[in-house]
């Protein structure tokens, strides 16, 4: 019986998040100060308000939801006690600093930087991503080949579930192809631009350079890291694995399948809400799952 910690992405955020931990915690106060002293700005003005619209700005949700996750592992102490972590995109950051294999000033900075570098390769090429319902991996992945134009499979979220993402007419035309070939749904996402997709080239290039520059350390369990679903723990493999995730697809089904065939039997999801629950119940309805969002 090994145990497993999982942390959301973008799109896990809700107004209040992390305004009980700030209250409670005198370890959670400190750390949300610390962070509000890396970013220039005070988030927690915007995380514990009840402005959604505020909350949805890129450079504020994704630290946001990193914060969230990372102080609640923290506030947890000796309870956090993991075998393995993986994180969802941007929950991936949070997983890490969790794990120790980076600091928790680092993390702050490369998540802001990241969710910077984002916000700009969005603003540079209009795009877009669309869920897809009740299809196979590879009829989508045949399907997006086909298509003129770039768009490319960027969340396999659980069977049955995947994310594409890339140009907006591309984006359009496949989701029409898509639902000829029997799928349930597929729907454009109300989202700024192609995450995990070769748009995001230009940003994968700005946070590459902060990446490098960071210290990380050899984390107390293994992560199994979005770009290929497996377990790592040396620094520099992480780091590499870490750029290339930016343009690369978030593959959280074969994360969690091979979490689960190394001996994950119990998953505990840090951090805002409960997406990576249903997910995991989806991709494996015999393991058991759970959530710290109480704390």
């Amino acid at each position: 019986m090994k145990k497993a910690f999982v942390f959301p992405g973008q799109g896990a955020q809700y107004p209040g998040m992390g305004k009980k931990l700030y209250e409670t915690s005198p370890v959670a106060k400190e750390l949300f100060e610390k962070a509000n002293e890396v970013l220039g700005f005070r988030i927690t003005d915007i995380m514990f308000g009840d402005d959604a619209e505020a909350l949805k700005q890129t450079a504020v949700t994704q630290p946001a939801v990193f914060l969230h996750s990372v102080i609640m592992a923290k506030v947890l102490g000796d309870d956090f006690a993991p075998d393995m972590v993986a994180g969802h995109s941007l929950g991936e950051f949070s997983a890490l600093v969790a794990a120790g294999a980076l600091s928790f000033e680092d993390g702050v900075r490369l998540v802001a930087k990241r969710a910077a570098a984002m916000q700009k390769a969005c603003e540079a090429t209009p795009s877009t991503m669309a869920a897809v319902i009740a299809l196979p991996d590879n009829v989508v992945e045949e399907v997006c080949a086909e298509i003129d134009g770039l768009v490319v499979a960027a969340n396999y979220n659980c069977p049955g579930q995947i994310v594409i993402s890339g140009e907006i007419e591309a984006v359009k035309e496949a989701c029409v192809k898509l639902k000829e070939k029997g799928a349930r749904r597929a729907l454009q996402l109300p989202v700024g631009g192609a995450f995990h997709s070769p748009l995001m080239e230009s940003a994968r290039v700005e946070l590459s350079e902060a990446i490098e520059q960071a210290e990380f350390q050899i984390p107390r369990c293994p992560i199994y890291q979005n770009v290929d679903a497996k377990a790592y723990v040396d620094p520099a493999q992480i780091k590499q694995n870490l750029i290339a995730q930016l343009t690369s697809p978030v593959r959280w089904t074969y994360c969690v399948q091979n979490m689960i065939a190394d001996g994950a039997t119990e998953f505990t999801e840090l951090g805002p809400g409960a997406v990576l629950q249903g997910l995991i119940g989806k991709i494996n309805k015999e393991v058991s799952v759970s959530s710290k969002d109480t704390l």
